[in-house]
Protein backbone atom coordinates (compact mmCIF):
# COMPACT_ATOMS: atom_id res chain seq x y z
CA UNK A 1 0.00 0.00 0.00
CA UNK A 2 2.51 2.28 0.82
CA UNK A 3 4.29 1.67 -2.57
CA UNK A 4 1.08 1.94 -4.47
CA UNK A 5 0.53 5.46 -2.73
CA UNK A 6 4.16 6.67 -2.98
CA UNK A 7 4.16 7.40 1.09
CA UNK A 8 7.84 7.64 0.60
CA UNK A 9 8.18 10.24 -2.62
CA UNK A 10 5.74 12.12 -1.08
CA UNK A 11 6.76 12.60 2.78
CA UNK A 12 3.61 11.41 4.27
CA UNK A 13 1.99 8.35 6.09
CA UNK A 14 -0.42 6.11 7.27
CA UNK A 15 -1.43 8.44 9.92
CA UNK A 16 -1.57 11.44 8.12
CA UNK A 17 -3.14 10.36 5.10
CA UNK A 18 -6.15 8.72 7.54
CA UNK A 19 -6.11 12.20 9.69
CA UNK A 20 -6.56 14.18 6.57
CA UNK A 21 -8.81 12.00 4.79
CA UNK A 22 -11.51 12.07 8.18
CA UNK A 23 -10.86 15.97 8.25
CA UNK A 24 -11.76 16.62 4.32
CA UNK A 25 -14.51 14.51 4.86
CA UNK A 26 -15.84 16.63 8.20
CA UNK A 27 -15.47 19.35 5.94
CA UNK A 28 -17.24 18.42 3.25
CA UNK A 29 -19.80 16.49 4.87
CA UNK A 30 -22.47 19.20 5.11
CA UNK A 31 -22.79 18.22 1.22
CA UNK A 32 -24.98 14.78 2.74
CA UNK A 33 -27.47 17.26 4.12
CA UNK A 34 -27.41 20.25 2.06
CA UNK A 35 -27.51 18.51 -1.72
CA UNK A 36 -30.93 16.72 -1.07
CA UNK A 37 -32.73 20.29 0.37
CA UNK A 38 -32.03 22.04 -2.52
CA UNK A 39 -32.47 19.11 -5.66
CA UNK A 40 -35.41 18.17 -3.71
CA UNK A 41 -37.15 21.75 -4.82
CA UNK A 42 -37.30 20.45 -8.15
CA UNK A 43 -39.79 17.37 -6.82
CA UNK A 44 -36.79 15.04 -6.62
CA UNK A 45 -36.68 12.61 -3.70
CA UNK A 46 -34.75 13.66 -0.73
CA UNK A 47 -34.32 9.87 0.48
CA UNK A 48 -33.17 8.96 -3.24
CA UNK A 49 -30.84 12.01 -3.19
CA UNK A 50 -29.04 11.59 0.09
CA UNK A 51 -28.11 7.97 -1.05
CA UNK A 52 -27.21 9.51 -4.64
CA UNK A 53 -25.11 11.96 -2.73
CA UNK A 54 -22.82 9.41 -0.96
CA UNK A 55 -22.48 6.62 -3.59
CA UNK A 56 -21.66 9.62 -5.82
CA UNK A 57 -18.74 10.75 -3.42
CA UNK A 58 -17.94 7.13 -2.61
CA UNK A 59 -17.67 6.26 -6.42
CA UNK A 60 -15.74 9.61 -7.19
CA UNK A 61 -13.51 9.81 -4.32
CA UNK A 62 -12.36 6.14 -4.90
CA UNK A 63 -11.81 6.90 -8.43
CA UNK A 64 -9.54 9.56 -7.78
CA UNK A 65 -7.76 8.30 -5.06
CA UNK A 66 -6.94 5.17 -6.78
CA UNK A 67 -6.32 5.83 -10.26
CA UNK A 68 -4.58 9.17 -10.17
CA UNK A 69 -3.20 9.20 -6.71
CA UNK A 70 -4.63 12.60 -5.52
CA UNK A 71 -5.78 13.68 -2.49
CA UNK A 72 -9.54 15.35 -3.33
CA UNK A 73 -12.77 14.52 -2.34
CA UNK A 74 -15.53 14.45 -4.72
CA UNK A 75 -18.68 14.79 -4.60
CA UNK A 76 -21.94 16.78 -6.05
CA UNK A 77 -21.37 20.41 -6.47
CA UNK A 78 -22.42 23.18 -4.61
CA UNK A 79 -23.38 25.76 -7.12
CA UNK A 80 -23.83 23.32 -9.92
CA UNK A 81 -27.04 22.39 -7.92
CA UNK A 82 -28.50 25.33 -7.13
CA UNK A 83 -28.21 26.17 -10.94
CA UNK A 84 -29.65 22.61 -11.71
CA UNK A 85 -32.42 23.61 -9.24
CA UNK A 86 -33.20 27.41 -9.50
CA UNK A 87 -31.77 28.37 -12.72
CA UNK A 88 -32.77 25.16 -14.75
CA UNK A 89 -35.74 23.48 -13.20
CA UNK A 90 -37.16 26.24 -11.72
CA UNK A 91 -36.44 29.03 -14.21
CA UNK A 92 -36.30 27.47 -17.23
CA UNK A 93 -38.80 24.98 -16.56
CA UNK A 94 -37.20 21.66 -17.45
CA UNK A 95 -38.51 19.01 -15.88
CA UNK A 96 -35.40 17.16 -13.52
CA UNK A 97 -35.34 14.27 -15.51
CA UNK A 98 -34.63 16.04 -18.51
CA UNK A 99 -31.78 18.23 -16.62
CA UNK A 100 -30.45 15.29 -15.35
CA UNK A 101 -30.04 13.49 -18.80
CA UNK A 102 -28.31 17.25 -19.55
CA UNK A 103 -25.68 16.14 -16.47
CA UNK A 104 -25.55 12.57 -17.98
CA UNK A 105 -24.81 14.03 -21.95
CA UNK A 106 -21.99 16.53 -20.24
CA UNK A 107 -19.91 14.36 -18.30
CA UNK A 108 -19.65 11.97 -21.14
CA UNK A 109 -18.16 14.86 -22.93
CA UNK A 110 -16.23 15.73 -20.07
CA UNK A 111 -14.92 11.71 -20.30
CA UNK A 112 -14.39 11.99 -24.32
CA UNK A 113 -12.24 15.49 -23.61
CA UNK A 114 -10.29 13.92 -20.99
CA UNK A 115 -9.57 10.08 -22.79
CA UNK A 116 -8.17 12.62 -25.96
CA UNK A 117 -6.40 14.47 -23.35
CA UNK A 118 -7.70 18.08 -23.90
CA UNK A 119 -8.47 18.87 -20.84
CA UNK A 120 -5.08 17.78 -19.22
CA UNK A 121 -3.79 20.20 -22.30
CA UNK A 122 -5.75 22.89 -21.35
CA UNK A 123 -4.51 22.86 -17.88
CA UNK A 124 -1.48 22.84 -18.47
CA UNK A 125 -1.22 25.78 -21.02
CA UNK A 126 -2.06 28.00 -18.34
CA UNK A 127 0.49 30.71 -17.44
CA UNK A 128 2.03 30.15 -14.46
CA UNK A 129 1.20 33.50 -12.90
CA UNK A 130 -2.23 32.72 -13.82
CA UNK A 131 -2.12 29.57 -12.30
CA UNK A 132 -0.89 31.15 -8.99
CA UNK A 133 -3.95 33.62 -9.36
CA UNK A 134 -6.70 30.52 -9.71
CA UNK A 135 -4.97 28.79 -6.16
CA UNK A 136 -5.20 32.15 -4.65
CA UNK A 137 -8.65 33.27 -5.85
CA UNK A 138 -9.57 29.91 -4.38
CA UNK A 139 -7.96 30.48 -1.16
CA UNK A 140 -10.52 33.83 -0.65
CA UNK A 141 -13.28 32.34 -2.23
CA UNK A 142 -13.05 29.06 0.26
CA UNK A 143 -12.16 31.92 3.31
CA UNK A 144 -15.38 33.75 1.68
CA UNK A 145 -17.49 30.46 2.19
CA UNK A 146 -16.18 29.90 5.77
CA UNK A 147 -16.75 33.45 6.31
CA UNK A 148 -20.60 33.00 5.34
CA UNK A 149 -21.36 29.94 6.59
CA UNK A 150 -19.98 31.07 10.32
CA UNK A 151 -22.56 34.37 10.12
CA UNK A 152 -19.60 36.63 10.41
CA UNK A 153 -20.21 38.22 7.04
CA UNK A 154 -23.83 38.13 5.92
CA UNK A 155 -25.72 40.13 2.84
CA UNK A 156 -27.05 43.42 3.19
CA UNK A 157 -29.35 45.51 0.36
CA UNK A 158 -27.28 48.81 0.61
CA UNK A 159 -23.88 47.29 0.63
CA UNK A 160 -24.08 43.61 -0.97
CA UNK A 161 -22.20 41.97 2.37
CA UNK A 162 -21.76 43.50 6.23
CA UNK A 163 -20.72 42.00 9.33
CA UNK A 164 -23.36 39.68 10.47
CA UNK A 165 -24.82 39.59 14.40
CA UNK A 166 -21.31 38.27 16.27
CA UNK A 167 -23.62 37.53 19.06
CA UNK A 168 -25.83 34.77 18.17
CA UNK A 169 -24.95 31.42 19.35
CA UNK A 170 -23.79 29.29 16.21
CA UNK A 171 -21.70 32.79 15.24
CA UNK A 172 -19.90 32.41 18.69
CA UNK A 173 -19.06 29.13 18.11
CA UNK A 174 -17.62 29.11 14.50
CA UNK A 175 -15.60 32.25 16.23
CA UNK A 176 -14.68 30.63 19.40
CA UNK A 177 -14.19 27.17 16.89
CA UNK A 178 -11.18 29.37 14.61
CA UNK A 179 -10.12 30.51 17.70
CA UNK A 180 -8.99 27.44 19.03
CA UNK A 181 -8.06 26.10 15.43
CA UNK A 182 -5.45 29.02 15.50
CA UNK A 183 -4.24 28.68 18.48
CA UNK A 184 -3.72 24.61 18.05
CA UNK A 185 -1.55 25.21 15.04
CA UNK A 186 0.36 27.87 16.43
CA UNK A 187 1.32 25.61 19.04
CA UNK A 188 2.43 23.10 15.87
CA UNK A 189 -0.41 20.57 16.58
CA UNK A 190 -0.83 19.19 12.80
CA UNK A 191 -4.08 17.97 13.57
CA UNK A 192 -5.54 21.38 14.75
CA UNK A 193 -7.97 21.54 12.35
CA UNK A 194 -9.12 18.36 12.72
CA UNK A 195 -9.42 18.64 16.29
CA UNK A 196 -10.63 22.03 16.35
CA UNK A 197 -13.87 20.86 14.53
CA UNK A 198 -14.02 17.75 16.96
CA UNK A 199 -13.59 20.64 20.06
CA UNK A 200 -16.62 22.86 18.26
CA UNK A 201 -19.16 20.28 17.72
CA UNK A 202 -18.59 19.08 21.89
CA UNK A 203 -19.01 22.67 23.02
CA UNK A 204 -21.68 23.29 20.59
CA UNK A 205 -23.82 20.31 22.11
CA UNK A 206 -22.76 21.36 25.51
CA UNK A 207 -23.74 25.02 25.55
CA UNK A 208 -26.89 23.68 23.22
CA UNK A 209 -25.80 25.65 19.90
CA UNK A 210 -26.27 22.03 18.01
CA UNK A 211 -28.74 19.38 18.76
CA UNK A 212 -27.45 16.18 19.42
CA UNK A 213 -28.61 13.40 17.21
CA UNK A 214 -31.79 11.82 18.14
CA UNK A 215 -30.50 8.41 17.08
CA UNK A 216 -27.33 7.23 15.48
CA UNK A 217 -28.32 4.42 13.00
CA UNK A 218 -30.56 5.19 10.18
CA UNK A 219 -32.02 3.18 7.59
CA UNK A 220 -30.52 3.80 3.48
CA UNK A 221 -33.03 5.26 1.78
CA UNK A 222 -34.14 3.42 -1.76
CA UNK A 223 -32.53 4.80 -4.86
CA UNK A 224 -35.22 3.63 -6.94
CA UNK A 225 -37.14 7.03 -7.46
CA UNK A 226 -34.35 8.67 -9.56
CA UNK A 227 -32.16 5.68 -10.36
CA UNK A 228 -31.52 5.39 -14.17
CA UNK A 229 -34.34 7.73 -15.23
CA UNK A 230 -31.08 9.63 -17.37
CA UNK A 231 -31.48 6.63 -19.97
CA UNK A 232 -35.67 7.10 -20.42
CA UNK A 233 -34.93 11.14 -21.03
CA UNK A 234 -32.27 11.24 -23.39
CA UNK A 235 -34.53 11.76 -26.63
CA UNK A 236 -36.00 14.99 -25.33
CA UNK A 237 -32.43 16.50 -24.66
CA UNK A 238 -31.98 17.83 -28.41
CA UNK A 239 -33.75 21.47 -28.08
CA UNK A 240 -32.01 24.82 -28.20
CA UNK A 241 -32.73 25.36 -24.90
CA UNK A 242 -31.39 22.38 -23.50
CA UNK A 243 -28.29 22.04 -25.39
CA UNK A 244 -28.10 25.52 -23.87
CA UNK A 245 -27.97 23.73 -20.91
CA UNK A 246 -25.97 21.15 -21.20
CA UNK A 247 -23.19 23.44 -22.50
CA UNK A 248 -23.24 25.19 -19.06
CA UNK A 249 -22.87 22.35 -16.93
CA UNK A 250 -19.63 21.52 -19.49
CA UNK A 251 -18.16 24.74 -18.77
CA UNK A 252 -18.66 25.59 -15.21
CA UNK A 253 -17.70 21.85 -14.17
CA UNK A 254 -14.72 21.95 -16.71
CA UNK A 255 -13.30 25.02 -15.10
CA UNK A 256 -14.54 24.39 -11.06
CA UNK A 257 -12.59 21.12 -11.66
CA UNK A 258 -9.50 22.65 -13.07
CA UNK A 259 -9.73 25.03 -10.80
CA UNK A 260 -10.02 23.40 -7.57
CA UNK A 261 -6.98 20.89 -9.11
CA UNK A 262 -4.77 23.45 -9.48
CA UNK A 263 -4.99 24.92 -6.38
CA UNK A 264 -4.66 21.56 -4.93
CA UNK A 265 -2.17 20.62 -6.62
CA UNK A 266 -0.18 23.33 -5.74
CA UNK A 267 -0.85 23.36 -1.83
CA UNK A 268 0.20 19.77 -1.75
CA UNK A 269 3.35 20.72 -3.94
CA UNK A 270 2.43 18.48 -6.47
CA UNK A 271 3.16 20.68 -9.60
CA UNK A 272 5.90 20.24 -11.63
CA UNK A 273 7.21 22.68 -14.09
CA UNK A 274 3.62 24.61 -14.64
CA UNK A 275 2.16 21.21 -15.18
CA UNK A 276 0.10 18.86 -13.17
CA UNK A 277 1.07 14.95 -13.08
CA UNK A 278 -1.42 12.56 -13.53
CA UNK A 279 -3.22 15.40 -14.34
CA UNK A 280 -5.33 13.18 -17.15
CA UNK A 281 -5.52 10.66 -14.77
CA UNK A 282 -7.74 12.93 -12.13
CA UNK A 283 -9.60 14.41 -14.76
CA UNK A 284 -10.81 10.64 -16.21
CA UNK A 285 -11.60 10.00 -12.75
CA UNK A 286 -13.65 12.80 -12.39
CA UNK A 287 -15.62 12.26 -15.57
CA UNK A 288 -16.27 9.03 -15.01
CA UNK A 289 -18.00 10.02 -11.42
CA UNK A 290 -20.26 12.98 -13.31
CA UNK A 291 -21.60 9.64 -14.91
CA UNK A 292 -22.10 7.69 -12.15
CA UNK A 293 -23.61 10.93 -10.26
CA UNK A 294 -26.09 11.49 -12.92
CA UNK A 295 -26.94 7.81 -13.21
CA UNK A 296 -27.58 7.45 -9.51
CA UNK A 297 -29.27 10.54 -9.80
CA UNK A 298 -27.68 13.82 -8.45
CA UNK A 299 -26.10 17.02 -10.26
CA UNK A 300 -22.53 17.17 -11.71
CA UNK A 301 -20.13 16.23 -9.34
CA UNK A 302 -16.81 17.91 -8.98
CA UNK A 303 -13.20 17.95 -7.45
CA UNK A 304 -14.12 19.80 -3.52
CA UNK A 305 -11.81 22.46 -3.32
CA UNK A 306 -12.47 21.94 0.68
CA UNK A 307 -10.39 18.97 -0.12
CA UNK A 308 -7.17 21.11 0.64
CA UNK A 309 -8.42 21.13 4.52
CA UNK A 310 -7.29 17.52 4.43
CA UNK A 311 -4.05 18.43 2.82
CA UNK A 312 -3.47 21.42 5.26
CA UNK A 313 -2.86 18.50 7.79
CA UNK A 314 -0.72 16.46 5.47
CA UNK A 315 -2.48 14.47 3.04
CA UNK A 316 -0.44 13.70 -0.22
CA UNK A 317 -1.98 11.10 -1.49
CA UNK A 318 -4.93 9.24 -2.85
CA UNK A 319 -4.99 7.12 0.13
CA UNK A 320 -6.71 9.91 2.12
CA UNK A 321 -9.42 10.11 -0.92
CA UNK A 322 -10.29 6.28 0.18
CA UNK A 323 -10.13 7.39 3.76
CA UNK A 324 -12.73 10.43 2.06
CA UNK A 325 -14.78 7.25 0.61
CA UNK A 326 -14.33 5.05 3.68
CA UNK A 327 -16.32 7.98 5.90
CA UNK A 328 -19.33 8.56 3.09
CA UNK A 329 -19.64 4.82 3.19
CA UNK A 330 -20.05 5.12 7.10
CA UNK A 331 -22.28 7.93 6.66
CA UNK A 332 -24.73 5.76 5.04
CA UNK A 333 -25.38 3.69 7.63
CA UNK A 334 -25.05 7.00 10.18
CA UNK A 335 -27.03 9.64 8.64
CA UNK A 336 -28.92 10.63 11.77
CA UNK A 337 -25.43 12.02 13.78
CA UNK A 338 -24.34 14.05 10.52
CA UNK A 339 -26.78 16.51 11.54
CA UNK A 340 -23.97 17.60 14.19
CA UNK A 341 -21.48 18.59 11.41
CA UNK A 342 -23.05 21.99 10.97
CA UNK A 343 -21.82 24.87 8.57
CA UNK A 344 -20.83 26.95 11.63
CA UNK A 345 -18.20 23.67 12.50
CA UNK A 346 -16.57 23.68 9.35
CA UNK A 347 -16.52 27.11 8.74
CA UNK A 348 -13.03 27.93 10.71
CA UNK A 349 -11.27 25.24 8.62
CA UNK A 350 -12.30 26.60 5.61
CA UNK A 351 -11.21 30.45 6.46
CA UNK A 352 -7.61 28.96 7.95
CA UNK A 353 -7.37 27.00 4.89
CA UNK A 354 -8.67 29.92 2.95
CA UNK A 355 -5.84 31.59 4.12
CA UNK A 356 -2.91 29.10 3.69
CA UNK A 357 -3.97 28.88 0.04
CA UNK A 358 -4.09 32.63 -0.78
CA UNK A 359 -0.20 32.58 -0.03
CA UNK A 360 -0.14 31.37 -3.58
CA UNK A 361 -0.55 35.06 -5.13
CA UNK A 362 3.05 36.00 -3.18
CA UNK A 363 4.02 33.64 -6.43
CA UNK A 364 2.63 36.24 -9.30
CA UNK A 365 4.78 38.78 -10.74
CA UNK A 366 3.54 42.11 -9.41
CA UNK A 367 5.55 44.36 -11.56
CA UNK A 368 3.94 43.38 -14.71
CA UNK A 369 1.30 45.59 -15.57
CA UNK A 370 -0.09 43.18 -17.78
CA UNK A 371 0.13 40.03 -15.95
CA UNK A 372 -1.13 42.19 -12.60
CA UNK A 373 -4.78 42.83 -14.06
CA UNK A 374 -6.07 39.72 -15.56
CA UNK A 375 -4.32 37.71 -12.55
CA UNK A 376 -6.27 40.24 -9.61
CA UNK A 377 -9.43 40.16 -11.59
CA UNK A 378 -9.05 36.39 -11.55
CA UNK A 379 -8.83 36.82 -7.61
CA UNK A 380 -11.34 39.54 -6.93
CA UNK A 381 -14.46 37.86 -9.01
CA UNK A 382 -14.33 34.53 -7.55
CA UNK A 383 -15.55 35.22 -4.04
CA UNK A 384 -17.70 38.54 -5.39
CA UNK A 385 -19.18 36.94 -7.72
CA UNK A 386 -19.30 32.83 -5.81
CA UNK A 387 -17.76 31.17 -8.50
CA UNK A 388 -14.72 29.91 -9.58
CA UNK A 389 -15.26 29.19 -13.15
CA UNK A 390 -16.19 33.38 -13.87
CA UNK A 391 -13.10 34.24 -12.11
CA UNK A 392 -11.73 31.92 -14.32
CA UNK A 393 -13.18 32.70 -17.56
CA UNK A 394 -12.11 36.59 -16.93
CA UNK A 395 -8.71 35.68 -16.22
CA UNK A 396 -8.74 33.64 -19.35
CA UNK A 397 -10.25 36.87 -21.52
CA UNK A 398 -7.97 39.45 -19.97
CA UNK A 399 -4.77 37.94 -20.69
CA UNK A 400 -4.09 37.07 -23.82
CA UNK A 401 -5.61 41.03 -24.57
CA UNK A 402 -3.15 42.30 -22.15
CA UNK A 403 -0.23 40.27 -23.80
CA UNK A 404 -1.11 41.15 -26.93
CA UNK A 405 -0.96 44.69 -25.88
CA UNK A 406 2.04 44.65 -24.48
CA UNK A 407 3.32 43.07 -27.89
CA UNK A 408 4.39 39.69 -26.43
CA UNK A 409 1.21 37.60 -28.28
CA UNK A 410 4.06 35.24 -29.02
CA UNK A 411 4.57 34.10 -25.09
CA UNK A 412 0.90 33.09 -25.20
CA UNK A 413 -0.24 29.77 -26.05
CA UNK A 414 -2.81 29.88 -29.11
CA UNK A 415 -5.43 28.12 -27.29
CA UNK A 416 -5.79 30.52 -25.05
CA UNK A 417 -6.66 33.01 -27.88
CA UNK A 418 -9.51 29.93 -28.75
CA UNK A 419 -10.51 30.10 -25.17
CA UNK A 420 -10.24 33.53 -24.70
CA UNK A 421 -13.28 33.62 -27.75
CA UNK A 422 -15.25 30.98 -25.95
CA UNK A 423 -15.01 32.77 -23.18
CA UNK A 424 -16.49 35.77 -24.36
CA UNK A 425 -19.11 34.11 -26.28
CA UNK A 426 -20.39 32.22 -23.50
CA UNK A 427 -20.83 35.76 -21.18
CA UNK A 428 -22.63 37.35 -24.46
CA UNK A 429 -24.87 34.06 -25.83
CA UNK A 430 -25.58 32.41 -22.25
CA UNK A 431 -25.25 34.11 -19.34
Amino acid sequence: MKNYFQFSERGTSFKKESAAGLTTFLSMAYILVVNPVILSQTGMDKGALFTATALSAIIGSLLIGLIANYPIGIAPSMGINAFFTFTVCIGMNIPWETALAGVFIASVLFLILSLFKIREKIINIIPKDLKHAIAGGIGFFVAFMGLKNAGIVTGNEATFVAIGNLKSGPTILAITGFIITVFLLNRGVKAGIFYGMVLSTVLGIIFGVINPPHSIIGKIPSLEPSFGVVFSQLDDIFTPKVLAVIFTFLFVAFFDTAGALIAIASQAGLMKNNEIPNAGKALLADSMSGIVGSVLGTSTTASFVESSAGIAIGGRTGFTSVVIAACFTVSLFFSPILSIVTPEVTAPALIIVGAMMATEISKIDWSNFAIVIPCFVTLITMPLTFSVATGIALGFILYPIAMMATKKTQEVHPIMFVLCAIFIGYFVYVI
